[in-house]
């Protein structure tokens, strides 16, 4: 990608009067020529205080269509912005922030107190309308700099700081733009957080892109959700595993028809099976995607009625980007072979901030190394088997968590499951469930072993169940295993 206008701008210019976000809580709208002014204002303030090249901008807020506003301005000027996660303790944002060192940290009046704590150097960002003066600005085609830098959730350990370019962003739009085919008539509904690679880069960047319209929300309902998904006319929105639960139990969801709905996209972990079985049932498209921070989010492409007849699959590769799949021996893997994914393109990552080892380590003769396992099938479709680091070996077995989760949230009084793998003096490791169970289901131990042996082979069956109200989750709705294998070791009398 040799050239890159600042598209925004450009989309400015050509439907000024359209409109581009929506803030759900206030209503408040712009459109796209409002919208542009906003960054142009974020750009003048900027200068004004002398920020140079590269310097980081942090942002502590809730999720506020005004971000979008200071993340195109921070590109304006060629800083870094670094959206920080609302949902971590002060100690873990104490480390990012002496990681990443930024200039100044603006925050809301929600997390102020938190910012303060932080840094000096915090500001409360002004949420009323700014000034309709024209402030200009001369735009530098440099798409290699560093315009996102996004920490990870740290599930594995200390956060990684993921450095993405002006061109990476936008390569990963281009591709969603083209292989999605979105265009101008298309609206998401958006209520993944703003400091996460799906709320910024899965479908909001992508549809401001293509001339249609972002709805953000601040803090998620699943009633609310849905009837926004109706009064703004949604065609395309994603949600993780956790809201789409949330959102079938409710009455609200048999009741609405979801008239402007192309498809339900699920991201951010594996989708249970009876989540997909819901949306069928009511005759509604929905598919699974995958991507990380690290590459885009965005990588695979599948038809909603293929993927009504084979659940789970993520589907082939998008335009614009490669994937293979690799055995340990560094060989290609074949049709129904599990190995570890690779990606490539123009859409992947720089680098990770303050980290040459890491970054070294992550890529293999120009690709990605995702360490997530997936295989194919006959039809070229992937699927997404487990992460490398949570494959389960017992007894010199491997065992995919995934495949026994799904044994297990098939049964009708399983509300939610997780399975870890937990060291063992004799088998290496065993197999432990964490399950929550619906409402005066009549779920024991026995049935849940029963019920596996029927399906699974006899090594892959839990050797403990444990019962719990609810399981952690990270702060983008994933099921926290970190936490549960830390719990379960400390019930066990692990060390």
């Amino acid at each position: 990608m040799q050239q890159l206008d600042f598209w925004i701008a450009k989309r400015a210019r050509q439907c000024p009067q359209k409109t581009a976000l929506i803030q759900i809580e206030t209503n408040e709208r712009w459109t796209y020529g409002q919208f542009m002014k906003q960054i142009e204002w974020w750009g003048h303030h900027f200068s004004v205080n002398q920020f140079q090249e590269g310097e980081r901008i942090a942002v502590l807020m809730e999720n506020s269509i005004h971000s979008f506003a200071i993340l195109f301005a921070c590109r304006l000027k060629k800083l870094i912005y670094v959206p920080l996660n609302t949902r971590l303790a002060q100690e873990e944002l104490d480390y990012v922030i002496s990681d990443c060192t930024p200039s100044i940290l603006l925050t809301d009046k929600v997390n102020e107190q938190l910012a303060k704590n932080l840094m000096a150097s915090c500001q409360l960002y002004n949420e009323k309308p700014f000034t309709e003066e024209h402030f200009t600005y001369d735009w530098q085609d440099e798409p290699q700099l560093p315009w996102l830098l996004i920490y990870t959730g740290g599930t594995t350990g200390k956060s990684k700081g993921v450095v993405l370019s002006y061109e990476a962003v936008t390569a990963n739009a281009m591709n969603t733009v083209i292989s999605w085919g979105l265009n101008e008539e298309d609206c998401t509904l958006n209520y993944m957080p703003l400091f996460h690679t799906g709320g910024i880069n899965a479908l909001a960047l992508p549809i401001l892109l293509a001339g249609g319209q972002v709805v953000i929300g601040k803090k998620f309902d699943p009633e609310i959700a849905i009837r926004a998904l109706d009064d703004y006319k949604t065609t395309l929105s994603l949600f993780v595993p956790t809201m789409y639960q949330l959102m079938t139990d409710t009455d609200y969801f048999h009741e609405s028809n979801f008239p402007t709905i192309k498809a339900f996209l699920s991201g951010g972990a594996p989708c249970p099976k009876p989540i997909y079985d819901r949306f069928i049932k009511r005759g509604l498209k929905f598919k699974e995607g995958y991507g990380l921070t690290e590459a885009g989010p965005n990588n695979f492409v599948i038809d909603a009625e293929i993927a009504v007849t084979k659940k789970g699959a993520i589907g082939k590769s998008m335009l614009l980007n490669e994937v293979k799949i690799v055995n340990h021996a560094g060989e290609h893997c074949k049709q129904g072979e599990v190995g570890e994914l690779y990606l490539r393109g123009s859409h992947m990552f720089s680098n990770y901030w303050n980290n040459v080892e890491e970054t070294e380590k992550a890529f293999c003769e120009g690709w990605l190394k995702t360490g997530d396992l997936a295989k194919f099938d006959e039809d070229g479709d992937y699927y997404i088997v487990g992460r490398q680091k949570e494959m389960i070996i017992t007894g010199g077995e491997n065992v995919y968590p995934q495949e026994v989760e799904q044994c297990l949230i098939a049964a009708s009084f399983v509300d939610e499951v997780a399975v870890i793998g937990v060291p063992h003096h004799t088998w290496g490791e065993s197999i432990v469930a964490c399950i929550v169970s619906k409402q005066n289901s009549p779920m024991t131990e026995q049935t849940l072993r029963t019920l596996c042996k029927e399906r699974l082979a006899n090594y892959k069956v839990p050797k403990q169940f444990y019962f719990l109200s609810e399981l952690p989750k990270t702060a983008v709705g994933k099921i926290d295993k970190k936490q549960l294998l830390q719990y379960v070791k400390v019930q066990s009398g692990i060390k």
